[in-house]
């Protein structure tokens, strides 16, 4: 880690890049690799599932019995998000929440995880392009479009293996909020992303094409240049493609 105050590439901070798309589609494996393919120093992958809300004692009785809808705006604590999101593309220091799933708490010790400002930021969720003061922190806007079964079947796995729930709650909890959500909220706001990613991490066409952008955007902030926040719109990976 380095301070806050240290200076990095010039004047300018990073923006940041959104990963959007729906639960289990590769979003955080897509970030991941385009963090490893930069290969630059000061790299902040910041997820949106650190953000959800704290459940109240009647939150928790539902989220145990399947009925809570995880997959909703409401269930997101989007004025911290921003407030951190702000703090890092000015180069500041921050305390990024821990969520546990099996609890539906932040952990204590969350308020120990301290994150600093970056060249880079990436940032990941399912709802990453819902709100308009968090797509006004996102130069780059990347759409995850991945086959609703395989993101079915990923889930079913991740939700069993990782966080101790039963495959007919995990099916139930589908069937009921996120396939709805996925419809309402996300796969509408295909239409904001700068670039569309089909297949995922497994599509490494989309993915050299968003590493070269970013690089190209760093070099431009190097060299002084004030005018690159909209090229990231210059880019297009067609869905399907």
């Amino acid at each position: 880690m380095v301070p806050d105050s240290e200076p990095r590439l010039g004047k300018r901070w990073d923006r940041g890049r959104g990963l959007c798309g729906g639960s289990a589609s590769g979003k955080t494996t897509v970030a991941t690799r385009i963090i490893e393919a930069l290969d630059v120093p000061w790299v902040v992958l910041l997820s949106m599932d650190s953000f959800y809300k704290v459940l109240d004692e009647g939150q928790q009785a539902l989220a145990a019995r399947s009925d809570y809808n995880f997959d909703h705006p409401d269930a997101f604590d989007f004025e911290l998000l921003v407030s951190v999101l702000r703090k890092l593309k000015k180069g500041k220091s921050v305390k990024v929440p821990v969520y546990d799933f099996t609890t539906h708490s932040r952990r204590r010790e969350w308020v120990g995880k301290t994150v600093y400002g970056a060249n880079v930021i990436v940032f990941e969720g399912i709802l990453a392009f819902a709100n308009k003061e968090l797509l006004k922190l996102l130069d780059m806007k990347v759409f995850v479009d991945t086959d609703s079964d395989i993101r079915l079947v990923r889930r079913l796995q991740r939700d069993i293996m990782e966080r101790g729930r039963d495959i007919v709650g995990v099916i139930k909890q589908y069937n009921k909020f996120v396939k709805p959500a996925f419809e309402q909220y996300i796969e509408p706001t295909v239409q904001v992303a700068d670039i569309v990613v089909p297949r995922g991490g497994e599509n490494f066409v989309a993915l050299d094409l968003i590493v070269q952008h970013v690089h190209s955007q760093l070099e431009k902030v190097r060299c002084g240049d004030s005018d690159w926040r909209g090229a990231g719109r210059a880019l297009r990976t067609r869905r399907g493609s």
